[in-house]
């Protein structure tokens, strides 16, 4: 089991997005995340599900807007 512990501002470069992105996503639980103290941590294990949850998301998305498409065209 991967337990890498990683910052914001890992995640940030991670995820090629702000560091101000990361704590508002943090923050509203977008992100799954813990807080110890006054800091944001994040298991890379529980970002790289999170990533493919939203691969999925996109997917389906896109592929309903395209069957959409499909029937009025």
């Amino acid at each position: 089991m991967n337990l890498e512990i990683m910052t914001l501002q890992e995640v940030a470069e991670y995820l090629k997005l702000s560091e101000r992105t990361i704590y508002g996503y943090a923050q509203r639980g977008v992100l799954p995340g813990i807080k110890i103290g006054s800091a944001w941590r994040f298991r890379k294990t529980d970002l790289d599900a999170w990533i493919e949850n939203q691969r999925k998301l996109t997917e389906e998305s896109t592929s309903n807007r395209n069957d959409k498409k499909k029937e009025n065209p």
